[in-house]
């Protein structure tokens, strides 16, 4: 086993774990006596309708095991999103600041983050420093949402994997009529019985979701690069649909995602971990993770 003592003396371990209403996400960070960060392993995985504190814990362990870590070398196990009720973590840490201090990490000319989630999105414009400046978030209805996404695939027998490549197929889009989840749907089950293919439903379906995200983005101020993060983070239809409507209405934007955004609130909760423990050990509190009050 390695010795955490000498471990410690050349870099210290912080983990953040992100809580989301879909799947759970899990990152760890190393810190250099420099300061310098690195992101040294992390995992999502799906909830599926299981306890997702039981889930986190899981995963937490897989990730810990992978890299050959024990939780007692740890400095700290921040949360975040909906984790506040995982019994052994250090401190919780709000979902906006997580996204938008894991966003910069990820990509450092970034200054707004669109957190698309399976049930909100939400724009956050930040600066240089990752400090948040504004937001906006999507209301009540779901037709823009992660989970509305997975419903329609699953009407159309199609697997969450496939839905990007197909988009980018799509010749003729066809758009749905309604900002209404349940309306949009019902648009759907009509295109279907017209004839329309699935590429072009779902690029139809691409662009709607696109523009209510741009309309939240700028609606938030932002301006300059955005990076996409959460669960829709991967979908690169979805991402060409976003940059192709902000090309159309010349909007001041540049999209952007990353082979880890989906772990972007974790991340950013590892990071804003790593500042609370060197903050505690200036104050000569002792090292290593610990259960909160």
């Amino acid at each position: 086993m390695t010795n955490p003592t000498a471990r410690q003396a050349t870099r210290r371990l912080t983990a953040g774990i992100d809580v989301g209403s879909a799947a759970i996400k899990v990152a760890v960070l190393s810190t250099d006596e420099a300061g310098g960060e690195t992101l040294i392993g992390g995992r999502a995985e799906r909830i599926r309708r299981r306890d997702p504190l039981a889930v986190a814990e899981g995963l937490f362990g897989d990730v810990l095991r992978e890299l050959g870590v024990d939780a007692g070398e740890l400095d700290y196990i921040a949360t975040t999103g909906e984790g506040e009720g995982i019994a052994f973590r250090t401190g919780h840490f709000y979902g906006m600041t997580t996204h938008a201090r894991g966003g910069l990490f990820l990509d450092p000319e970034a200054r707004a983050v669109i957190d698309i989630g399976a049930l909100h999105t939400r724009a956050v414009q930040i600066d240089e420093r990752a400090k948040v400046l504004g937001y906006r978030m999507t209301s009540q209805c779901a037709s823009g949402s992660g989970q509305f996404l997975e419903n329609i695939a699953r009407y159309l027998g199609v697997a969450l994997e496939e839905i990007g490549p197909l988009s980018l197929q799509s010749e003729r889009p066809e758009r749905c009529s309604s900002i209404c989840a349940v309306l949009a749907e019902t648009d759907v089950i009509n295109m279907v019985s017209r004839g329309i293919g699935v590429p072009d439903i779902l690029k139809g379906i691409h662009l709607s979701m696109a523009g209510r995200y741009l309309r939240l983005l700028l609606s938030a101020g932002v301006r300059g690069v955005v990076l996409v993060t959460g669960g829709l983070a991967a979908d690169e239809g979805l991402l060409a649909a976003l940059s192709e409507l902000a090309t159309e209405q010349a909007a001041p934007i540049t999209v952007r995602s990353h082979p880890q955004s989906m772990l972007a609130g974790a991340i950013g909760a590892a990071l804003w971990g790593a500042f609370r423990a060197r903050k505690l050990a200036a104050r000569g509190v002792g090292l290593g993770a610990r259960p909160a009050a």
